[in-house]
């Protein structure tokens, strides 16, 4: 059985520290199901998620049946799950599984996160996102990674005190690119300014703001080579996507807006050798959905990638196979993965502009996604997409993320 997708939506994501999860909730499921011609009544099924909602207000249980059920959802199953960044992507997942098994005709997929009230909060959540038992040796282990790759002179970083761990992380993993691979910062600047070129034509962004190169490397740093327009923001917001299956797509008032599911893989990181790309999470999670939609992927023509830091869009476009090995960030830099031309990534702004509310990023992707095949992108839209491919990664366990999910739509 095929699953498909008939309405999505997407909150703008802004710092909206007065709004509730469950206001937040209902803007998005409200949306989607507008957008799909369905009601609340027409839903069998949710699958939601919220990751910082315990952490920060002390919600640590069902959190879904609590915000579904002021928007009328009663009785029905409500799934809620947790994969970190994945959570969204994981969402869907579980949506498009209940719907291919036939256990449902309608599952609404929802991801919200409020994360502006407690920014301390928030940022300590992410020390929770990786084996607590193994911090410190998982902390050297991955700043060892690029230990060899000194940072220039006359660079001005934070102080220690107020560097943030994680940055430092990221730093490690883009500078063992640079050494392997020949990363450059001015490449990694490119695709940091290409991605906020491309947030100025999408209106639920938090940044809008054009960066040409020279003024993303101009920027403050964060972590060298990490500048402060290549780190996605925290941000308040809610996605949701409305799954059904063939039937009752046919049911729909415009049926051929819906968009196909053609594959969603979910996979776990592993103990392999920091060399051993081959064996990352997102090339075996991609090789598996790529087999399954019988498709490649000289024939996805845009995609939506996990950036918290640029250099996450260099790594997934090469994990994907968009581009070679190594060829990331010279890709972006010839202009290969910008709006016009030949692999658009990110044409949503990335998460880099766009915001980062962890459990509705992969549902924001979708929204993008879905948007871009039914050719109502507007001033940001590919032209004759029909295939597209989404990455998302969560938490971190050893060298690379814990889990990644890769999701492929198409045209009908």
């Amino acid at each position: 059985m095929t699953a498909h997708i008939a309405g999505v939506s997407m909150t703008p994501f802004r710092r909206r520290p007065e709004a509730t999860v469950k206001q937040l909730t209902a803007e998005a499921v409200e949306d989607a199901l507008k957008d799909a011609g369905l009601t609340i009544d027409d839903v069998d099924a949710v699958v939601f998620t919220t990751t910082m909602q315990g952490a920060l207000e002390g919600q640590h249980a069902v959190a879904g049946q609590i915000a579904m059920r002021s928007l009328g959802f009663q009785r029905g199953p409500v799934l809620n799950v947790e994969n970190a960044c994945a959570s969204g992507d994981t969402a869907l997942l579980l949506a498009d599984q209940r719907v291919r098994a036939g256990d449902a005709d309608v599952v609404l997929a929802v991801g919200v996160e409020r994360m502006t009230v407690d920014k301390a909060g928030a940022l300590a959540w992410f020390h929770g996102a990786w084996d607590v038992h193994e911090a410190d040796g998982t902390t050297a282990g991955l700043l060892a990674l690029g230990a060899d790759v000194p940072t220039p002179e006359g660079v001005e970083e934070p102080a220690p005190e107020a560097k943030s761990l994680f940055m430092d992380v990221y730093a490690s993993l883009t500078k063992f690119h640079m050494q392997r691979y020949g990363l450059t910062a001015r490449q990694l600047a490119a695709v940091a300014a290409k991605d906020h070129r491309h947030s100025v034509a999408n209106t639920r962004a938090q940044y809008r703001r054009p960066f040409t190169t020279d003024e993303v490397l101009a920027a403050p740093t964060i972590s060298w080579p990490i500048t402060l327009p290549m780190c996605a923001p925290m941000t308040d917001g809610a996605a949701a996507a409305v799954v059904c299956s063939e039937p009752a797509r046919r049911r729909l008032a415009d049926p051929g807006r819906a968009v196909r599911i053609a594959a969603v893989e979910l996979a776990s990181g592993s103990d392999r050798a920091p060399e051993d790309l081959d064996h990352h999470l997102s090339v075996l999670a991609s090789t598996r959905a790529y087999e399954r939609a019988g498709l490649g992927p000289g024939d996805v023509d845009v995609a939506e990638v996990h950036d918290a830091t640029s250099f996450g869009e260099v790594l997934q476009t090469e994990n994907l196979g968009l581009v070679p090995r190594g060829e990331g960030g010279a890709a972006a830099e010839r202009g290969e993965t910008t709006l016009g031309g030949r692999i658009p990534v990110n044409p949503s702004g990335g998460l880099v502009s766009k915001g980062h509310p962890i459990a509705a990023t992969g549902l924001a992707k979708t929204h993008e996604l879905v948007t871009q095949l039914r050719g109502e992108a507007g001033e940001r839209q590919v032209g004759g997409a029909r295939v597209s491919i989404s990455q998302g990664g969560g938490g971190f366990h050893g060298i690379e993320d814990a889990s990644t999910c890769v999701t492929i739509l198409r045209q009908r």
